[in-house]
């Protein structure tokens, strides 16, 4: 079995945004339900006597609560803002034994966390196109566009396939052709920051991705790292029934 689990779909500044009256982060000031936590997953995969885990991402602040030691092998990072990797500031210095961390080749990182690793084995040998294996877990990584050295993810497991593609304006061409190029994905979840026509950048707006999920038509097509302007306009708006709008904690179970 294969499941995806988005433990965050926020934007950088999260929902809702600190000082912000607007009604998407009015509404999740009284309901924790609609809160958006910093963008990141969970990818899991085999039988229930012998599951496997990777952590995608890691700015949720008290992931050193939420997943003891020894119950995950390691983390995906896309990249390096610090939104996605200010929860390894302070699990960096655990006592336990070496914690791989799979990411792009980015010499800059976030502050000194490349300096100072503690217990943080980073692992920049990634290319784009070039999968690897993670005990049974096929892992490709695919270039985005952003303002970082950045990677999307593609997995395979058991016949199914699910691409994890955030942060990201649209896809690039090279992207986009190797997925066109492997069976029809399963799930597509992408990066969809903004409404139509909002002034953007290193981002999705909506429009956007849904120009990418119609060159790709994958099965189940799922939005993630949302920002307060796009929650707004989802108060107003309808969109296809094609699309889901990612929250904290949806799950995907692929069997």
């Amino acid at each position: 079995m294969l499941s995806l689990t988005l433990l965050g779909t926020g934007a950088a500044g999260g929902v809702p945004l600190y000082g912000c009256h607007c009604s998407a982060c009015e509404a999740a000031t009284y309901d924790h339900h609609l809160e958006r936590k910093p963008c990141s997953a969970m990818i899991e995969w085999g039988d229930e006597q012998n599951k496997k885990r990777l952590l995608i991402d890691a700015g949720i602040m008290d992931l050193h609560k939420r997943f003891s030691v020894g119950s995950y092998i390691g983390f995906l990072l896309t990249h390096f803002h610090v939104d996605h990797v200010q929860g390894l500031f302070h699990l960096r210095w655990s006592n336990g034994a070496l914690i791989p961390v799979w990411c792009p080749n980015d010499p800059l990182g976030c502050a000194d966390l490349l300096k100072h690793s503690g217990c943080l084995d980073f692992r920049s040998y990634l290319h784009h196109g070039v999968p690897f294996n993670v005990e049974g877990l096929k892992i490709t990584p695919l270039s985005m566009q952003h303002s970082k050295p950045t990677f999307g993810y593609l997995f395979e497991f058991d016949g199914n396939t699910v691409a994890y593609l955030t942060d990201t304006d649209g896809l690039p061409l090279e992207t986009e052709q190797y997925l066109l190029s492997v069976n029809k994905l399963d799930a597509l979840v992408l990066d969809c920051s903004f409404p139509p026509a909002l002034e953007r950048g290193n981002h999705s707006d909506i429009d956007t991705a849904f120009d990418v999920y119609e060159r790709l038509l994958p099965k189940q097509f799922i939005i993630t790292h949302i920002g307060h302007e796009l929650d707004c306009w989802l108060q107003d708006n309808q969109v296809p029934s094609s699309l889901v709008i990612g929250c904290d904690g949806y799950k995907v179970d692929f069997i």
